[in-house]
């Protein structure tokens, strides 16, 4: 007893008169206290040391000493290597850490429940091991320092946060930090945390998910700055409750087995968007910034999925979305198919903006699906739908037998670029859709365009409504190879803008209304150049004028006032060729075109330099060519 007091007190007079820090090591937990701040220190009975208000039995310690270790507040480094482990706790929040080692395996109790000196505690892992993982639980928000670290749990999840507060990970600049879990555990995520999760440094973080998901939250996740790889999940990349924000980074999530990222909500109803997200749970997705990169092919797999409203690029011109799918549809329940998607939303897709490229060639596929509205204002955006239709009437293009309605039952799905069961508003960006065997841009709904640059193919309607269609302005190019370019179930109104419409051969038109159920096709301004004619008992306010014949494969100018337009024709197409403007159109045909703004994917151009080529003889055009009048799809 006097011998381990007699050490205990030179220590002491040692840290106190020359101004370093005394170690004390518990195990492989070694806490460090500086001179400056440990003030008074008790012994008592002979039995416990009590330092900076942490207390220690003495028969647990195995070792003091005096050095010059520099110790940075708030501070616990958590070394692995190989099977062992190391931890560092810095004196001013060693009463508030309580570590437990296993090997390689380390827990930490954190008990604070607010600030210690003014901030929060940070957890430093670094090192290597194939047989280690970091568990945290705790009652105040932390945040964990990726400095180097490789962390392979072959028992459950390689980091695992019990704490139900915000915390952030953080991977330091410079260094590459991997994290992978067990194959057929329990954990829900190699990448766990109960509370709210914040990504972000400019590190690299790879995270391979063997049992479930990547990463997964009880909240929401917000990533920001980090380079972050998801190389493998058995579920989800990214799963999350409440919302999902992406301001900047480089996020890349590929061989999933079910979705690329998925938010849904925590409780049952949605609070919808919040200022600044607070005490949010919509189940929206916010894309603002970065690079983000998705790849699946799990059957049915949404690359992207929002239980709420899917933002993209709400505030910023800096995204760029990669995304495939190859999933096809998931029929393991024949009542309920499934299919795949690039972007799918319960509620509603907004995009504003950024470099999109989307891009499913699974069967039945959309690149775009939602069970509510879209809205584009903007961005640049390359939607395609390479997959054939699935199902008992899986055949591409012509008219759809079931009449109007989505006839992706129980039996069929048919591939779609954009596909929406409520209204589609474009009111800006460039677009460009291309479905191979069936629609290229669909609503359940209503669809206005009131500007933007829209291009869309496909094998059955380009576009179709299901109810009123209105273009008030911008470009919009509709090219099917199988039935109508532009279809209306309702009332079609051409107000303005530019209108290219390709229909097939008749019965099929360029633009169809739905005139059986009493609907009809309103032109009152725009520049109209359409191949297969308008349907039959048209309301043409503004003159139309046609020509019987037209050219395959060749460039046509048309000279509107002082306005002047180009337009590559296509290998199909139906007769008469019908061209419209403010005043009568001056058109040629064969003419070579340079220079101008290229627009619908290359097949148009904005004042453009036009040379040779002959005039084309112009009748006037009554709009009373028989279609099959809308109610197909």
């Amino acid at each position: 007893m006097k011998k381990t007091f007699s050490i205990i007190a030179v220590l002491l007079l040692a840290i106190a008169t020359q101004a370093q820090t005394l170690n004390v090591r518990v195990g492989n937990t070694t806490y460090l206290f500086p001179a400056a701040q440990t003030g008074d220190m008790t012994y008592s009975a002979g039995t416990t040391l009590t330092i900076m208000g942490k207390t220690f039995t003495l028969s647990d310690i195995d070792e003091m000493n005096v050095d010059n270790t520099e110790v940075t507040d708030n501070t616990v480094s958590i070394s692995y290597d190989g099977d062992e482990a190391e931890v560092k706790v810095a004196g001013n929040v060693a009463q508030y850490v309580v570590p437990t080692l296993s090997g390689a395996h380390v827990t930490i109790d954190q008990t604070n429940t607010d600030a210690v000196d003014g901030d929060e505690i940070t957890y430093v892992l670094s090192g290597s091991t194939t047989d280690g993982g970091f568990t945290l639980t705790g009652s105040y928000k932390c945040t964990i320092s990726l400095a180097g670290v490789t962390l392979t749990n072959p028992s459950g999840a390689a980091i695992y946060i019990a704490n139900g507060k915000r915390i952030q990970i953080s991977a330091k600049k410079g260094t590459e930090n991997t994290l992978t879990d067990c194959a057929s555990g329990e954990q829900k995520a190699c990448l766990y945390s109960k509370g709210q999760l914040q990504l972000q440094g400019n590190g690299v973080l790879n995270v391979a998910g063997l049992t479930d998901h990547a990463i997964k939250s009880g909240d929401y996740i917000e990533v920001k700055n980090l380079t972050l790889n998801i190389t493998k999940a058995v579920g989800d990349g990214i799963s999350c409750n409440q919302y999902f924000l992406m301001e900047s980074g480089n996020v890349s999530i590929s061989g999933v087995g079910d979705d690329g990222i998925q938010s849904d909500l925590d409780g049952t109803t949605s609070t919808g968007e919040t200022t600044d997200h607070e005490d949010e749970d919509s189940g929206n997705i916010y894309i603002e910034g970065g690079t983000l990169t998705v790849s699946t092919s799990a059957a049915g797999s949404k690359s992207i999925k929002a239980t709420g409203t899917l933002f993209i690029n709400e505030n910023s011109s800096t995204t760029v979305v990669t995304v495939t799918n190859s999933g096809g549809v998931d029929a393991s329940d024949s009542s309920d198919l499934s299919g795949s998607a690039c972007l799918k939303s319960d509620t509603a897709i907004e995009i504003a903006g950024g470099t999109l490229t989307l891009t499913n060639s699974g069967q039945g596929g959309r690149a775009i699906n939602t069970d509510g509205t879209i809205t584009i204002s903007g961005g640049t955006i390359d939607a395609q739908a390479q997959g054939s239709n699935y199902g008992s009437s899986s055949g591409g293009g012509g008219r759809n037998p079931w009449g109007g309605g989505d006839s992706s039952s129980s039996s069929h799905k048919y591939a779609k670029g954009v596909k929406a069961d409520g209204n589609i508003t474009i009111s800006g960006g460039t677009i460009n859709v291309v479905s191979k065997n069936h629609e290229g841009l669909e609503s359940k709904g209503t669809i206005t365009i009131n500007g933007g640059k829209l291009y869309v193919q496909g094998s059955d309607d380009a576009i179709n409504s299901a109810g009123d269609f209105t273009i008030n302005d911008g470009y919009v190019c509709g090219y099917s190879t199988g039935n109508d370019g532009l279809d209306a179930n309702g009332n079609f109104y051409i107000k303005g803008g530019v209108v290219y419409a390709i229909g097939t051969s008749s019965p099929e038109l360029a633009i169809d209304a739905n005139t059986e159920g009493g609907k009809q096709l309103y032109l009152t301004g725009g520049t109209l150049f359409a191949i297969g004619g308008l349907e039959s008992g048209a309301s043409l306010t503004q003159t139309c004028y046609q020509s019987s014949s037209w050219s395959k494969s060749s460039w046509y100018s048309m000279t509107v006032g002082s306005n002047t337009y180009a337009f590559k024709t296509p290998s199909s197409g139906g007769t008469p060729l019908v061209v419209s403007g403010a005043s009568k159109p001056t058109l040629k045909s064969g003419v070579s075109v340079s220079g101008g703004t290229s627009i619908f994917n290359g097949m148009g151009m904005i004042s453009p330099t036009v040379s040779g080529g002959s005039n084309v003889s112009l009748s006037s055009y009554s709009g009373g060519n028989s279609g099959g009048g809308g109610g197909r799809w």
